[in-house]
């Protein structure tokens, strides 16, 4: 590390358990409860982290590759997208099979990935029924509820309130642009489209601003600084928004772009101003219409178009109505849409994570037994699945000793030495906490009364304590003895006593050497259904 951050950056980012819950990340403090003189009485780096002794005896302890870390805006900006022309997708367009993307949180991952990089994506063989595409929305976030409903029909209406419920071409634009906030994406779902024409086509509408600020920056200049009236009105609605048809961050970067011909009102100004702006908006619009700019294509039955409406421009071909062309559409959020990508990826990091601890310092001994840490809990999990246990006591078992892996700081350790050495390292609580970050209580309360499951059960029933082995009946001692009445009644009462006691069981089979058991990876896919 080369520089040292400021003392109240340092402490307000505090990772350890009195400064933010271990189970949400939330902060237990506020900013002005820290001392008005803050400051570091002593810092070492320490095996990859920072360990700080502050002024008011507070200690932290923070991973040096997390103070490396460069900052990251929301990913919404053209810092974070990858700009496209239509050449580049001659090779095909991100899309996914619809079953596989609800299937395999890989391919999920890709396809809400390339919404986020690429501005769209395309599921194929979504099933061809109606309201199927409120199905695919919530399969990543949360409808938008708008005046047209939950979701809308593209199809040409006898009284239409829109053109784009005529079958006459639409140009490229944004949809919604009087709305503020306007929705930030858009679904569209192919029931059927027999006529001919009606090809649709996409804009990045990035592109074409950075095109812009690169042949004309005072046009661009002029488009990012004039708000636009957009304007909707129909029998029971009246919308506006004035927002520029470009919008930057405080950095100068492309955000948002809205353009929609339709919809801009009567914009008032003074007559450089107008002139200015309408020179600008004409080479803006004569950009977005460049061959090289289009991507064109023909959306079939089961097709579903998902694409950010704050970037790309979307377009259709006129159509003849010698058949029929019939898509559902309906607004999102790209915050959902993020999340949960956000998600899958600290899914896959979790897992990953926990597979490591297995592979790594699940290879040692396990206090003593004929078992080393890994076969242990894969043993546990073992015996759980051929019981015909639920899931999560399946997850409950498999990682019932994560906590011998980690110290109070929940750093990474042989902690779980501590117990053979005669002093209670209180592994279910810290394994509970740690697991909290991922997993409801319904996985972590049998991992953190497990312990006191022991001992409950040496209380009630004297042959379960006749068949420990000499290491358990060493660690129960340890961990307290066997509960007196009071205390095995009070644990009797508790919510998770009874999955704690079937855990504490199969743990106590699972000290077989050379049993042969499943891998880790064989709970991948049940350990990720149960992540919260």
């Amino acid at each position: 590390m080369t520089e040292q951050p400021p003392p109240y950056w340092l402490r307000d980012n505090c990772p350890c358990a009195e400064c933010r819950d271990p189970r949400n990340g939330q902060k237990l403090f506020q900013i002005d409860d820290l001392p008005a003189d803050l400051a570091l009485a002593a810092s070492k780096e320490i095996d990859g982290n920072l360990e700080v002794l502050w002024s008011d005896g507070h200690r932290s302890r923070y991973p040096l590759a997390w103070l490396a870390e460069e900052t990251d805006g929301d990913g919404r900006t053209e810092r974070d997208k990858r700009l496209w022309t239509a050449a580049d997708f001659a090779r095909g367009l991100p899309e996914a099979d619809w079953e596989a993307y609800l299937t395999d949180p890989a391919e999920q991952a890709a396809v809400l990935a390339a919404v986020r990089r690429s501005g769209f994506a395309l599921l194929r063989g979504v099933p061809t029924v109606e309201r199927q595409v409120l199905r695919v929305a919530e399969s990543f976030g949360y409808v938008r509820v708008t005046n047209y409903g939950e979701l809308f029909d593209v199809r040409v209406e006898p009284d239409p309130n829109n053109l784009a419920f005529t079958s006459v071409a639409i140009a490229p634009h944004t949809d919604n642009p009087y709305r503020d906030p306007v929705p930030t994406l858009q679904l569209l779902h192919c029931l059927e489209n027999s006529a001919t024409g009606g090809d649709s086509g996409l804009v990045d509408g990035f592109t074409a601003a950075a095109v812009l600020r690169d042949e004309a920056p005072e046009d661009f200049a002029t488009l990012t600084r004039t708000p636009v009236p957009f304007v909707f009105r129909d029998r029971r609605t009246e919308l506006r928004a004035d927002r520029p048809l470009i919008d930057v961050d405080p950095l100068g970067r492309i955000r948002e772009v809205r353009f929609n011909n339709r919809s801009i009102g009567t914009l008032r100004a003074g007559a450089d101003e107008l002139t200015a702006f309408y020179a600008a908006y004409r080479r803006f619009a004569a950009i977005t219409l460049r061959p090289e700019l289009q991507l064109t294509f023909r959306l079939g039955p089961g097709d579903c178009l998902i694409f950010d409406n704050t970037r790309l421009l979307h377009a259709r071909t006129a159509f003849q109505q010698d058949g029929h062309r019939h898509l559902q559409g309906c607004y999102a959020d790209v915050d959902s849409l993020a999340g949960t990508l956000a998600v899958l990826h600290r899914r896959t990091a979790a897992l990953d994570e926990l597979a490591g601890l297995f592979a790594g310092q699940g290879a040692g001994e396990y206090l003593g037994e004929a078992v080393t840490m890994a076969e242990h809990m894969l043993q546990a999990a073992a015996a759980a699945e051929a019981a015909n246990a639920p899931d999560h006591l399946v997850a409950a078992a498999l990682l019932h000793d994560v906590g011998h892996f980690f110290d109070e700081h929940g750093q990474e350790s042989t902690h779980g030495r501590e117990l053979m050495q005669g002093q209670d390292n209180r592994h279910s609580h810290t394994g509970a906490d740690r697991l909290a970050r991922w997993f409801g209580p319904e996985v972590t309360e049998p991992v953190r009364l497990h312990v006191a499951a022991k001992r409950y059960l040496c209380a009630v029933e004297p042959d379960y304590r006749a068949k420990l082995s000499e290491a358990s009946e060493y660690t129960l001692r340890v961990q307290g003895g066997p509960m007196d009445g009071r205390e095995a009644a009070a644990f009797a009462e508790l919510p998770g006593a009874v999955d704690a006691v079937a855990v504490r069981r199969w743990d106590e089979q699972a000290k077989e050497a050379g049993a042969g058991t499943p891998d880790f990876d064989h709970y991948r896919p049940l350990l990720a259904s149960l992540m919260r």
